[in-house]
């Protein structure tokens, strides 16, 4: 839908105004772009990635967007050039589907996370990702312990750099056969590791699509989730009306909760606007 815009004009005399339709986020786009900052705003640099890196950088900082998501060791020196925090690294998992919950690859995974969790910590950052695998046929109970035996063996270290190794959630129609698709599974993972150091990326996308019930789930189980991700349902694009969730009311309860970590939006722009797109966003979600 291209953006309204809202046309007014008066006639000596009988004055007749005349105007189209002004929708919430026009009219939202139309205010100037002053956040509250009662969230701490962030945004994952992939789903713009057709805009060079350094320019990205440029539009947060003419917006006051102090983090970005994603963003591995080798772009972090331009990430403090612009004074831009990463608020969720990566650059030690393998890859999505091979993970945690099979032993073959934890050998590889502890190497990495060993490697990258000092880097993590030196440069001032606090959260890094890893993801739990497909099940390739193993049962849920088995990967749980996997992932707990695998993990046990980096958490110390984690622990000591003050790092938070998260874990996001994942639905089964992008992700088929990925293993931590459920809040109650992420946990029961959180609770056997033991650690403050061990919390879920509960991305609010893929939740909706696996198991609904957002706000009553952010509720139950916030002190077990550390970050946040957005994005439209269904489509994975705006978070505007023309999709179903109410994201002013989800970011809501998460203030609720006493949350003070970052939201990070990550949707695949379906305008052709997209900064303006991500603008809209962050106002949607500034609550």
């Amino acid at each position: 839908m291209r953006r309204r815009k809202f046309i007014s004009a008066a006639a000596a005399g009988s004055a007749t105004l005349l105007a189209t339709p002004m929708t919430a986020q026009s009219a939202m786009a139309q205010k100037e772009f002053n956040l509250k900052n009662n969230i701490n705003h962030s945004v994952c640099q992939w789903c713009f990635g057709d805009i060079p890196l350094e320019e990205f950088l440029r539009f947060l900082n003419d917006h006051s967007i102090k983090a970005v998501d994603l963003i591995g060791p080798i772009d972090w020196p331009l990430l403090k050039q612009y004074d831009i925090f990463c608020s969720m690294c990566n650059g030690a998992e393998i890859s999505l589907t091979e993970g945690w919950n099979d032993p073959k690859y934890h050998e590889q995974l502890i190497a990495n996370y060993t490697d990258i969790i000092p880097q993590v910590a030196e440069a001032g950052y606090t959260n890094l990702i890893c993801f739990s695998g497909n099940r390739r046929g193993m049962n849920d109970y088995v990967g749980l312990q996997n992932c707990v035996d695998g993990l046990s063996k980096i958490m110390p270290l984690a622990e000591k750099n003050g790092v938070v190794i998260q874990m996001e959630l994942f639905n089964q129609i992008n992700h088929p056969d990925y293993m931590c698709d459920s809040s109650l599974w992420g946990v029961e993972l959180c609770k056997r590791l033991g650690s403050d150091n061990f919390k879920l990326l509960f991305d609010i996308y893929h939740m909706q699509i696996q198991e609904g019930d957002i706000i009553r789930s952010i509720q139950n189980y916030h002190p077990y989730f550390g970050h946040y991700h957005t994005a439209g349902v269904p489509g994975r694009h705006e978070i505007d009306e023309n999709q179903e969730l109410y994201y002013p009311a989800i970011m809501r309860a998460i203030l609720e909760t006493g949350y003070k970590g970052y939201v990070a939006q990550e949707f695949i722009p379906a305008k052709a606007n997209k900064l303006e797109s991500l603008k809209e966003g962050f106002l949607i979600c500034d609550v």
